[in-house]
């Protein structure tokens, strides 16, 4: 319950930063953001310039994101895409509240930090087991099916963004969107890294439990490995799966769930061969 409740601060944390980098930063310089956020921005803006349509960002950014939310309840997982869902509409509801006003009128300023607050919001979002939706879950569906690493996909499809900005409102807004997309890809980087791979080893008296906890939560193959003790000479099993930062969250809380006494040693894995995952 503490865990849960942990992630929806964040969740929301995440959101607010968001909504903060757009509507202070990012907005006021026409600086396009990445992902569903930067086409809602877009989209927006060429409705307002091309036609009688006024539709806000954080509606147009609900919009996108139903078809996407169905795609990652069926290929990533449940929980994941619920607290996308509401991460989604969090940062819609803060991006309408919050008024537009212009920190700076230096646009690579604007480039620069509205690039590192979105990204400390999305990075503690990915973190904790939820992305901030849109192209996050379609890059995600495309790693997993694939398992290669999340940033290629995610700049091919943000590289559209970009192309349609340059086309559309010129070269040098495409330009300082490309600064806005490095400062926000290093900070995520550092505070998540989505396709790493991560070693979970499991020692518990449940082996047969959590087997199965894990098997209804989590993709991944489990290998079962004899232990024993050094100092109390007990034998028990030792659990050892591999998985990604995505899926930590999800292991994290079936392990307090079905053994709180477990000991868990999570490692980073540099390389894998023959990864295994269900479909």
């Amino acid at each position: 319950m503490w865990l849960e409740i942990k992630k929806i601060a964040i969740v929301i944390t995440g959101a607010f930063l968001t909504a903060l980098a757009m509507n202070l930063f990012l907005i006021p310089a026409n600086v396009y953001s990445s992902g569903f956020t930067g086409i809602a921005q877009l989209l927006s803006k060429i409705l307002s310039d091309y036609t009688p349509i006024h539709l806000s960002i954080g509606l147009l950014l609900v919009l996108l994101n139903i078809p996407v939310a169905i795609l990652g309840w069926k290929k990533v997982g449940k929980s994941f895409t619920i607290y996308s869902i509401i991460s989604v509409a969090l940062s819609s509801i803060f991006i309408d509240l919050i008024p537009v006003k212009q920190m700076s009128h230096d646009i690579l300023l604007n480039a620069v930090f509205g690039g590192v607050i979105l990204a400390v919001g999305v990075g503690i979002t990915l973190k904790w087991g939820a992305s901030t939706g849109g192209l996050d879950i379609i890059a995600l569906v495309l790693s997993r099916s694939k398992d290669k690493p999340i940033g290629p996909y995610m700049f091919a499809l943000n590289g559209v963004i970009i192309v349609t900005a340059g086309f559309v409102y010129g070269w040098e807004k495409a330009l300082y969107t490309l600064v806005f997309l490095y400062a926000s890809t290093r900070v995520v980087d550092a505070i998540h890294t989505s396709h790493a791979k991560l070693t979970a080893f499991i020692i518990t008296k449940k082996a047969e439990e959590m087997k199965k906890a894990i098997h209804a939560k989590l993709v991944r193959g489990i290998t079962m490995i004899p232990a024993k003790g050094a100092f109390s000479n007990e034998t028990r099993d030792m659990l050892m799966i591999v998985i990604t930062r995505y899926e930590l969250f999800d292991l994290e809380r079936v392990i307090h769930e079905v053994d709180p006494n477990a000991f868990t040693n999570i490692v980073q894995t540099t390389g894998v061969y023959g990864f295994f995952r269900k479909e």
